[in-house]
């Protein structure tokens, strides 16, 4: 994206309000008569689309909503989801949010005004918007069930119309998203700010996986790597700082620009450094990670140790969770203790759960987009922090579930999971063990799981698979209590997996899901703005 023209965009346009779909002729836009006269008008208009269709933090927020994730301040709306006492009074976080959608049409509905010099550049421009309100369609299709399809400018009164079905609004996305592709251009791999073609196949790709349409998500996948654009980045954690924003494996971030249109990050690092712990991992995650040698910590022969739960883990662990006995610059001695109420000086631990309000209630902060500390230069709030949407790894584990589903086990699966596996160093998927779609069903949610921790699809990951017996994932690990290690660092230990030694667990919270919480509740001010509306079941 430009990032001259969100700065303008920043300054024109205002992001309305949630509560009404289309109250008035919408605020975020000037007159047709003084703002569609030129193409660079077009252009200001369609980059103020970008501003709140997707927010930087949901990612880590989404993960707080399954069992690897929490989130402790309840003000911030996810605690609710997680733990699963969310009502439509009290629903939490929500993304039942129209304002998107209605600067779409706006868009749309205007842009045939500006006389352009190349029709290719219209159609592209077309199909950014078209994109940006097919993902929105499909957030809350998928969270919510169906919605209300409303694609042209209505009033007040003709915004009152019952929800279309969950089919109906599947078939428009895919319209949508269909006559996107076809639009758009390919965008070199040094714009990651701006939809393009593989930005909207991207988008077919999740929807249609997350639907079970896995034909459908398989072709989307494929149809991205042969753009011959992208491809995993050989360092896993580059893409997540700010010296690696231009990663090859990126598809889009986020874009933000320091003290301009900033992002903040406090939300995620621990107490003792500045930061809020709202969203951490859990001991549900660590649990997730393959040993190195590429066996469960179940398994036989793996090496596991209870007491060192972080010692001999696939390389990810490390790279994406900042775990107690690491080696941490504002630690003490250098080392991060979350374990211990005191420090060995006998000072009050700033990072003990039980402690201050900001510290991680798990022991565990999140490493992704914070390592390494000093990029921020203490400076959480203005940051330029890019919140990765789309990335090549996505494509490959995409790929690998879909095509497994369809046809079982097969070279191309393979090949897909041993490019994400070997690139940190893992070993090749065992395929005497994983032969049949079954075994690989497990191995593939297992590895999509850990590769895409934090970064927000655990939530919809789990209430999308089933088990054997046909019941959602969600409700065997979000109906039991969320617990965290319990234990002591030792600062004489020189192997940093091995400094926490674990003696326990303590319980954070209780967590219950029941079939209903599939979907979220329609907050209950948007149903009192539109009667028409009926409420999820359940709530």
């Amino acid at each position: 994206m430009k990032k001259i023209y969100l700065i303008i965009s920043l300054m024109i346009l205002l992001v309305t309000s949630c509560s009404d779909f289309l109250d008035t002729y919408p605020k975020d836009a000037l007159s047709p008569s003084t703002t569609w006269q030129t193409e660079d008008d077009a252009e200001k208009f369609l980059v103020g689309l970008y501003n709140g269709w997707i927010w930087g933090e949901e990612f880590f927020y989404l993960d707080c909503a399954s069992d690897i994730g929490f989130n402790f301040h309840t003000h911030e709306g996810w605690r609710q989801i997680g733990n699963g006492t969310l009502t439509a009074a009290n629903p939490g976080n929500s993304f039942y949010n129209f304002s998107t959608i209605r600067r779409v049409i706006t868009f749309l509905e205007n842009i045939d005004n500006v006389p352009f010099s190349d029709e290719a550049d219209k159609l592209d421009m077309i199909g950014q918007a078209k994109t940006i309100r097919a993902y929105n369609y499909f957030k809350m299709n998928f969270w919510y069930g169906g919605v209300p399809i409303i694609d042209s400018y209505v009033d007040a009164e003709e915004a009152k119309v019952p929800r279309n079905s969950e089919t109906e609004v599947k078939e428009y996305v895919y319209k949508e998203i269909d006559e996107a592709i076809g639009y758009l251009k390919v965008r070199p791999n040094s714009d990651k700010g701006r939809v393009g073609k593989a930005t909207a196949l991207a988008v077919k790709m999740r929807s249609a996986l997350y639907w079970g349409d896995y034909q459908r998500a398989l072709d989307a996948a494929r149809a991205i790597i042969d753009l011959n654009v992208y491809e995993l980045d050989s360092d896993y954690t580059n893409q997540f700082t700010l010296a690696g924003q231009n990663s090859p494996e990126i598809i889009l971030s986020n874009q933000r620009i320091k003290n301009l249109a900033s992002e903040w990050i406090v939300t995620i690092p621990n107490n003792a450094d500045g930061g809020w712990s709202s969203m951490v991992p859990t001991q549900n995650l660590i649990d997730l990670y393959e040993m190195e040698n590429g066996l469960t910590k179940e398994e036989a022969g793996s090496g596991y140790d209870p007491a060192h739960p972080f010692a001999g883990r696939d390389p990810r662990m490390a790279m994406t969770v900042l775990y107690p006995g690491r080696e941490w610059g504002s630690g003490y001695n250098g080392v991060l203790n979350t374990l211990d109420r005191l420090l060995p000086d006998g000072s009050p631990n700033a990072n003990f759960p039980e402690g201050a309000n900001n510290a991680s209630k798990t022991a565990l902060t999140w490493s992704k987009y914070v390592v390494p500390l000093e990029q921020y230069e203490r400076d959480f709030y203005t940051t330029n922090t890019q919140y990765i949407v789309f990335r090549y790894a996505e494509v490959l584990l995409t790929l690998a579930e879909a095509a497994n589903e369809l046809t079982g086990p097969s070279e191309e699966v393979y090949n897909a999971l041993n490019e994400i596996r070997n690139r940190v160093g893992m070993p090749d998927v065992d395929r005497t063990k994983y032969n049949t779609k079954e075994t690989l069903r497990e191995l593939i949610r297992r590895e999509r799981s850990v590769e895409l921790a934090g970064e927000g699809f655990r939530r919809a990951d789990i209430v999308r698979w089933k088990d054997a017996s046909g019941k959602m994932i969600a409700e065997t690990v979000l109906n039991k209590p969320l617990t965290r290690i319990d234990g002591t660092v030792d600062y004489n230990e020189p192997d940093p997996f091995k400094r926490a030694t674990v003696t326990g667990t303590v319980i954070i919270e209780d967590r219950k899901f029941t079939p209903n919480n599939r979907y979220l509740p329609i907050p209950q001010g948007n149903i009192d703005n539109n009667p028409a509306l009926v409420q999820n079941q359940g709530y």
